[in-house]
């Protein structure tokens, strides 16, 4: 698509697929999914005008892109000051079990938005307001291809999980992680401030 589609709602859902938000745009490259956009999120700028949205979900979708970094920078250009923007991507101590994915995220992304942390910095200012490591993520999806007592007892686990995790993002991302096979998910929650 070519040129600035409406920013409706000003809500963004990138790379929707078969999972569309209601009150979201949603976007996706794939026709076939019927996106209120389509989109090949490698090709930059993105078809919105600049600080257009006040919440931009991106589910699953920068592990695919060929530079998520920028792909980050168009976000951060098409978020409002003071507007949201939540990321989740598969940690890297699962990240590749998917044979698309061309990486895996740690606790460390949200260093690239920061600029005090000058050597890694992307001019993507983007403040962290928090993220959570989910063990068993997607239940959506899940729900549609486990039997049922697999998918309860995989959400019943996960909680238990996610909530040790949660005491410490870091400290499980760098030292337990493994124990229990890895995390599915890492969900960042990021404001833009300026």
């Amino acid at each position: 698509m070519h040129g600035q589609a409406p920013a409706i709602g000003r809500k963004l859902n990138l790379g929707s697929g078969e999972y569309k938000k209601p009150g979201f745009i949603n976007v996706d490259r794939a026709v076939v999914t019927r996106p209120d956009v389509v989109s090949d999120l490698n090709e930059f700028p993105y078809p919105f005008a600049d600080q257009c949205f006040e919440l931009i979900e991106a589910d699953h979708v920068l592990e695919h892109l060929d530079d998520p970094f920028m792909a980050m920078r168009e976000l951060h250009r098409i978020l409002a000051v003071g507007g949201k923007l939540v990321v989740r991507v598969p940690h890297f101590s699962r990240g590749f079990t998917h044979p698309e994915h061309k990486r895996g995220f740690d606790v460390s992304f949200p260093y690239y938005f920061d600029a005090t942390v000058w050597a890694w910095y992307t001019q993507a200012e983007l403040h962290l307001e928090g993220m959570q490591l989910k063990w068993f993520a997607q239940p959506y999806m899940k729900k549609r291809v486990l039997p049922p007592y697999a998918y309860y007892f995989g959400v019943a686990l996960g909680r238990i999980f996610d909530w040790f995790a949660s005491l410490s993002p870091f400290l499980c991302s760098r030292l337990w992680c493994f124990w229990v096979g890895g995390f599915e998910e890492i969900e960042f929650r990021f404001v833009r401030k300026k």
